[in-house]
Parts: C-alpha cells; structure tokens; sequence
C-alpha cells in the first residue's frame, strides 16, 4: 500500500486536494477557530471544534486512473523480477512505450529520475526484494545503490549499506534516555536551531526524539561527549525514520565510527588536525594553484572546514541535498568525505581565486549554493584518481574484520579503508602532525607506487584500480638523489632530478629541459623519490608552489624498496 501511494503522488495525485474536494478540509480565518471561553479541565464553549482536529473515519477513494495510464504498458514480468543474474545493471531493465528506453532515463538528472513514475517503478520492486533478502543481498544492494536509491527505500537501504543488523529495538531500549545528564541542557539548545526550516524537525514531537537519540548515543558512548554538530548528524536519520528511533539511533551508532573515529574525543585536536592535513594535501595534490593562493592569503581549511567535516555537510547543506550526497558517501570509505571537500572547493574555485582573505571568509560564512550533482561526481572523480595510501590517516577506524568476509564490489570508488588492508613491509604507517604540516603535498605508500607503476612487486596489493596490459604508467618517478646515487639503482623508469641542483634562486626550475617533461607528464602522479625524508619534502613542496598537479614524496624514501628487488641500474645514457 505504501509503494502505490507512493507512485500515485509521482503520478500527480495530491491528497490534499482530494480531501478539499471532498469537503474534509475546510479552510478557515485561524482567529475564527479560538476558543471564547476554556475551563481548567479544558472544555471550551463558544466555537465548535475544527473537524480536521477529530477523529473521522470517513473512506475516500483515490482514483488510480492516472497512476494505471502511466504503468500499462509494465508488463507482468516486472512486477517480480528475477534475481539470479546480479550482473543485471539497470540498463538490463526492459523498454516501455510509455517512458522510453529506461537505461535512457538513467542518465538524466536524479533529480528527474526521482520524478519518473516507471523509473521509480522499476526501482522500488527491485529494492522491496533486495531488501527482503538482506543480509544475503548485500552485495546487490550496494552495486544498484552505485546507481541511485529510490527515496521510498533510502531508509532501509542506508542502514543495509552501514551494516545495522541485530535486535537493534532490543538495545535501543535497554538505553536510559530519561534520567538527567550534563549534556541535556547543550543538547535542549542546538536542537531547536537544527534544520528548523525543515516542517517536520522543527516540530516538537522531532525535538523530543531528537534528545532521545542523542541522549542514548552519548550514555552508550562514554568514551566520547557530546559536541556540537551531533544534532546534524543525526538529522538526515531521523528524518527517514521518524517513526523508527531505534533504526535512526542505530545508523547514527554505525555511521560515526566509519568516518568520523574519536571525532567526538573530549579532546579531538589531534584527530582533527590530522583529518585537516590530509585534507590540504589533497587540495594541493589535486589543485596545486588553488592550494597556493589560499595559503599565500591565510585562508587555511581550519577557518571554515571544521563543520564540513564534523557534521559531514550535514550542517552547511539543507536535507535535500544531504540525502543525495549522502546516498553516495554511504558507498565510499572514510576518505570520500575529504574528496567531497575538494569538489566543493573546485566548484568555487573562479571566485576563490579572484578573492583575498576577508572576501573567502563572507563566502563560506553562508555556503554559497553548490550543485551537489555535479559534487558528487567530482568527488568520483578525485577519489578514483587519488592514490589510496595518501589518505591515510592512524585516527580512522581499524580493521574491524577479515578482508576475505568482505563481499562488496571491490572497485576503486568502493573500496575498504587502507586501514583495513593487510599490512606488510611496504605499508604507509603513521606520521606526526608536525611532518604533516611541513608537508604541502600528501606520503604515497611504497606498495601503491608499485600499483600504480605497474611493477612486479608482492603479490599483496592494496589499490583497487584495474591494470590492463597495455596501459601508459600512471606515475612519474622523481629521483632526486645524486647522479652517483642514481647510477647505483633506481625505480625502473625514474628520472634524476639532483636536488642541489634542480632551482633557481627565485625557486622556478633551472633544468629547461625538466620542465617541458613535467609539462608532458602533467595528469600524471609525480612521485619524489630520495634518501631523507626533509629533502623530499622541500624538493616537493616547491614542485606544489610552481603548480605541478599530482605531487607526492615516498613515504620513507628509497630506502623502503631495497628489499623488493625492484631498484635497477638505469642505462647510461638517462
């Protein structure tokens, strides 16, 4: 009954104009409905009680013509689509005169597809028997969310993408939502000013679930307190599962240890700055000119990324957008947030450019209006292209499981966390805020550079991207060693780019000739291959002030690849 109400209101049926019509909702001046006279026990005398405010069981038909005009042409097939097949992409699903070709519909915008009566038609059936066989489905779930999720559905399917299983009404309950605690009179503040334009959270039936849920997740963690930006967070749940706490309290419960870990420390400044270094890495790593204009005015991502991140855009973005954006995220690992932050950057990149310091902070005290379609592709986009080792960071959430239990598609754009891959000797391990803040650009992992050169290396890879055999090398080795030390082994395809000698006094390239190879190999990662760890830094940081795109320093330098048995002589002529 709910998915054909659904569809009906797709289809152009309007409730409220049925009851108008129907003489159930009458309007009326709001003065003429107070009351003359109301006693303690409140009775009142003087109008009559508005009809809306009562109980009726009247039955009104709705008229389902509409909604069987635009589904005749379904045959009785899709009604109960077969499952076997789960290589069946959308654009498997079958043709109907009535909307066209639906793989045609696919590539419209989703906010179109959401309105498309035998698109969503399509969609719900699927989800309503993918959702029916969770947990043994979830692979299936996850490859059909890469296309979109119906809203009908996104509740369930947010909680089958963050795993919430169990007699989670069973725990939900067990909690002490009641008895006063610290927190309540910070979180009796924020929640009133929480989405407030938003009709159904600004009422006060949401403002009571809200204190419950919140209440429940602070007392269940006691590790962790209460920050503001919770409140955000647990909005887009709430919203979905108005009538269900305990699956809003329990997605909230799986979605912060994924990609938000001991954020909500009492003391989170380590975590924080750790998360905000990466992130101006990948600024730098992805937009190196914007990176520098930013830092050359001050305008440094600790000013205006913090509730980005803290709230993951759910405190900048209203609900609508945040469900979109969110319906991506889900699919992602801890670092697609950091990917999104870029994206943002790169919409707003013309004017960020063309602004000094005061002019970016009146910009982001207001989020300017961003097309999160177009965000979450590009988020796609810098996450497929982006090195996964680069985004490491010792604060995300450990592996929690075998990776061989794992049954999502283990593509690039949904892949584990690098946390959660089998550690070996080529592994990136931790670095110290300090280092990361010297840093401009991001550490690659010796086993990615290996992935990413297409070398023969340990059989134990991390990264997701498929190799194919005849594809270009996807980086460019930097030696920048001495020629002495080059000559004596190197990354097979380096080039030597002596340090000492590699700037001029005013910090440009002294070597035209190194400047045209970069030119040539621009997209490419440029990996800064040396013996220390300071000199790689400083010989990076200069390529990333010059504006090379794709710039990274070996984490733990050429000393880390001895044991591979990769390094080689290079010929003498290089």
């Amino acid at each position: 009954m709910e998915e054909v109400f659904y569809l009906w209101r797709l289809a152009g049926g309007d409730l409220e104009s049925v009851l108008k019509r129907a003489g159930m909702i009458k309007s009326r001046p709001p003065i003429t409905l107070l009351p003359c006279f109301v006693l303690a026990s409140g009775e009142w005398f003087g109008q009559k009680r508005d009809q809306s405010e009562l109980l009726d069981n009247t039955v009104i038909v709705l008229s389902q013509e509409q909604l069987r005009n635009r589904l005749k042409h379904v045959g009785e097939a899709a009604y109960y689509p077969l499952l076997e097949d789960e290589k069946e992409t959308l654009r498997g699903l079958p043709t109907s005169p009535s909307s066209g070709d639906l793989s045609q519909t696919a590539t419209l915008p989703l906010v179109i597809r959401e309105k498309d009566v035998e698109y969503q038609f399509h969609r719900i059936i699927l989800y309503e028997r993918l959702l029916q066989g969770y947990p043994f489905k979830k692979a299936h779930i996850w490859r059909e969310a890469r296309i979109d999720t119906p809203p009908l559905y996104r509740a369930q399917v947010w909680a089958a993408l963050l795993e919430v299983e169990g007699d989670i009404t069973a725990r939900y309950d067990s909690i002490d939502k009641e008895t006063a605690s610290p927190t309540d009179r910070q979180i009796e503040v924020d929640i009133p000013r929480c989405h407030q334009y938003h009709e159904l959270l600004s009422s006060p039936e949401a403002h009571h679930k809200f204190k419950r849920i919140l209440k429940a997740w602070v007392i269940s963690h006691p590790e962790y307190v209460y920050w503001q930006g919770l409140d955000s967070l647990c909005a887009p749940f709430l919203a979905l599962n108005f009538n269900n706490e305990a699956l809003a309290f329990a997605c909230l419960d799986a979605f912060i240890p994924k990609y938000l870990n001991k954020f909500f420390l009492k003391d989170n400044s380590p975590v924080i700055q750790e998360y905000l270094a990466v992130f101006s890495h990948l600024i730098a790593y992805h937009d190196p000119v914007l990176s520098n204009h930013l830092d050359n005015i001050g305008f440094i991502p600790d000013l205006y990324a913090i509730p980005w991140f803290l709230t993951m855009y759910a405190h900048v973005f209203p609900l609508h957008k945040i469900v979109h954006l969110w319906d991506t995220l889900l699919l992602g690992n801890s670092s697609f947030p950091l990917c999104i932050g870029v994206a943002i950057l790169h919409q707003l990149r013309d004017q960020l450019l063309a602004f000094g310091f005061n002019d970016c902070i009146l910009l982001f005290s207001d989020m300017p209006e961003i097309d999160i379609e177009r965000c979450v592709q590009d988020s796609i986009k810098i996450f497929c292209s982006t090195p996964k080792s680069t985004t490491f960071r010792q604060h995300a959430r450990p592996s929690k499981r075998n990776s061989r239990t794992d049954i999502r598609p283990n593509v690039s754009y949904y892949s584990r966390d690098y946390n959660e891959q089998p550690v070996n000797d080529l592994s990136k391990d931790s670095v110290t805020i300090e280092e990361l803040k010297v840093d401009k650009c991001p550490r690659i992992s010796a086993e990615d550079l290996i992935e990413l050169g297409e070398l023969t290396g340990p059989s134990v890879t991390r990264s997701p991207t498929k190799k194919s055999q005849n594809s270009k090398p996807k980086l460019l080795v930097l030696d920048i060693r001495s020629p002495e030390e080059f000559k004596r082994g190197t990354v097979p395809g380096g080039i030597n780019i002596p340090f000492q000698s590699a700037f001029n006094a005013d910090g440009t390239l002294a070597s035209a000739q190194v400047a045209q190879t970069l030119t040539n190999h621009r997209l490419q990662v440029k990996v800064v291959v040396g013996s220390t760890v300071k000199m790689m830094s400083d010989f990076a940081n200069n390529l990333v002030s010059l504006g090379c795109f794709h710039v990274c320093t070996l984490h733990r330098g050429i000393d880390v690849l001895r044991s591979t048995g990769l390094l080689t002589v290079p010929p003498a002529d290089i």
